[in-house]
């Protein structure tokens, strides 16, 4: 058995060129008073410098135009795109586009990834994963929208909510029971569904506490949306995967995804630590630095641990995908998800106070860092669900006894036979 903390020199390099070209390159685009447009634009070129550098799309194979990377590898490139606004978008693994773009490398057929899979890696369109209902909120087994099978193919029918970026996507990922005799996670399956389907409608986009707008032109990274379908039609050419693999399709995008989400969270993290720590080396209050008073170092220390104890949970994790695969992970990655967004939280809250009034306004990004990370506790199953998932599993393994197995007198009768014996 080895353990190593160290990183490959070759990729040490990679990482030391995103570190470099996300501070000076892509960090400076959160701050510029542009449209949607005009940021396509600006990022296009950079975009072009990822691919050359061979980072583009790196969580899927290259056959499918990504390098292929593990989780541990795509985790530690995570963190340092955590840190911009637009780095995921990018080095082409923004989410929801990256999770649905791994759900059509397992489910896709060749004319599907053709048609919508590539167009997606490079950058050409967006996509949507349209699996929360209003009221089936986090439990997928409540789904509702139905896929009903005829002569000509499935009518979908059904309502979705926080459907993020349906009404800029190319199409949308469409979770569906089409079974409902059998348990949800046989009876479930994916359709896609191009934008502009008759019956499919979009109804909103939803007004949002992570809302990016301290600009008045500002461009919103995601746009969370209230979709209704109405008897929308679609053939066997709609269909990801089979009939019943959408359950299965789902955990494969979402796995993952949680590893990516965690570790983006870190570069988040690590950014208001920087922003805290200079802020106490530089700041005098009665008398003294607030680096000096005991409380801010309370904070210091409290949020290098929690960094730190995050980083290496999330890598641990990535690390079991990487040799077991996400089923032998499932407990790891809900610990992380409550885990991480927590620290998150914190972390960029301790940075916010320390600031005071200048961290709550718009002149520093505390305060939209601050927003996202509250929405980090509800999506991709809330923090509760997670919390209970990991206890339950946890528990399996533990056998109930009528007297505490660490019962003092009892131990102490097990000790004097044993020695009575010798």
């Amino acid at each position: 058995m080895s353990w190593d903390f160290s990183t490959e020199p070759e990729f040490e390099k990679k990482l030391d060129w995103a570190r470099a070209f996300v501070r000076d390159q892509v960090m400076p685009l959160e701050v510029l008073d542009v449209d949607e447009d005009e940021l396509r634009e600006l990022i296009r070129p950079l975009q072009r410098e990822v691919k050359d550098q061979g980072l583009w799309a790196v969580f899927l194979p290259p056959y499918l135009g990504g390098a292929g990377w593990g989780q541990v590898t795509m985790a530690l490139l995570s963190e340092i795109l955590g840190e911009a606004l637009w780095a995921p978008t990018v080095f082409g693994s923004r989410a929801p586009d990256s999770g649905n773009a791994e759900l059509l490398a397992h489910g896709a057929t060749d004319e599907q990834r053709e048609r919508y899979l590539q167009p997606l890696l490079d950058g050409e369109i967006r996509s949507c994963f349209a699996m929360t209902e209003p009221n089936a909120g986090s439990d997928p087994s409540r789904i509702s929208t139905t896929a009903t099978c005829d002569a000509d193919g499935w009518l979908i029918n059904g309502h979705k909510w926080f459907a993020s970026n349906a009404s800029v996507a190319a199409f949308l990922l469409v979770m569906c029971v089409t079974d409902p005799d059998v348990p949800p996670r046989d009876g479930q399956s994916v359709f896609l569904v191009p934008s502009g389907t008759e019956g499919l409608t979009v109804l909103r986009d939803i007004p949002a506490l992570d809302d990016h707008n301290r600009y008045r032109n500002a461009p919103q990274p995601d746009k969370h949306c209230e979709v209704l379908l109405e008897n929308v039609r679609v053939t066997e050419a709609n269909l990801v995967g089979a009939i019943g693999q959408g359950w299965e399709l789902a955990q494969a995008r979402l796995g993952p995804g949680r590893i990516h989400h965690c570790m983006r969270w870190l570069g988040q993290a690590n950014r208001a630590f920087r922003m805290l720590c200079e802020r106490a080396v530089s700041r005098e209050a009665s008398g003294s630095r607030l680096a000096d008073k005991q409380l801010v170092q309370h904070y210091i220390a409290q949020s290098a641990a929690q960094i730190r104890a995050a980083r290496l949970m999330t890598l641990h994790t990535a690390w079991l995908i990487d040799t077991v695969g996400i089923e032998g992970a499932r407990t790891e990655i809900s610990m992380i998800k409550f885990f991480g967004s927590t620290v998150l939280h914190d972390v960029i809250d301790r940075a916010l106070q320390v600031h005071g009034s200048l961290g709550y306004s718009a002149d520093m990004p505390l305060e939209w860092m601050y927003r996202l990370a509250r929405a980090a506790r509800i999506y991709d199953g809330p923090d509760e669900i997670h919390e209970s998932l990991v206890a339950r599993r946890l528990l399996r393994g533990v056998t109930p006894v009528q007297v505490p197995t660490e019962h003092i007198l009892t131990r102490r009768r097990a000790a004097l036979d044993l020695l009575s014996q010798q």
